[in-house]
């Protein structure tokens, strides 16, 4: 009997809240202490209610639209018409000496830099005997190969081979440049 003394208490108290939950959610009737509502307003068909927070409500002034205006008085100031700027005359100098600055004329820059070499360093190549060869490409044909002294491609000549990197200038031997492994 304990079983169901608990479902009945249960099933009473859930009864009670819906009770309770419609009780507060059920719309009120309007009291004498609440705030009398402003007119509505009609607009095509449509009742419109004024809240009171706008202040009080002032007719429309039609006819005021219709009356004449008077012409703009004249302005002092016409924003559309440009002068020239009024610069003061400069004030005289003092008496002193006038010393001119010496002239600097731009020096020769000579001949043009060498254009930089577009071959890239594949590799290092060491021989049992100790001769290092370097591996090159330009991305056009197959790989290239040379040791220090020799002139690759007919155009740039191997200056110095290093571990990572190597050294190279044009076959003339002007515009040495560096070329890491990394192709840069």
């Amino acid at each position: 009997m304990a079983v169901d003394r608990r479902k009945l208490l249960i099933g009473g108290g859930a009864v009670l809240v819906l009770i309770l939950a419609a009780w507060s959610l059920w719309p009120s009737p309007p009291s004498a202490t609440q705030a009398p509502r402003r007119p509505s307003v009609t607009a095509r068909g449509k009742t419109v209610v004024v809240p009171e927070s706008l202040g009080p409500m002032e007719p429309v002034k039609l006819g005021a639209l219709t009356e004449s205006r008077d012409a703009p008085g004249e302005a002092a100031r016409d924003p559309f018409r440009f002068e020239p700027t009024v610069v003061p005359p400069p004030r005289p100098a003092a008496s002193q000496p006038v010393i001119d600055a010496p002239r600097v004329t731009p020096a020769p820059s000579g001949p043009p830099p060498a254009p930089p070499i577009p071959l890239k360093l594949i590799g290092i190549l060491a021989r049992a005997n100790g001769v290092k060869w370097a591996v090159l490409t330009d991305g056009k044909s197959g790989p290239m190969y040379g040791k220090d002294g020799d002139i690759i491609d007919g155009k740039y000549l191997i200056v110095k081979i290093g571990t990572e990197s190597i050294e190279m200038s044009h076959a003339d031997g002007r515009g040495r440049q560096v070329i890491r492994q990394t192709g840069q």
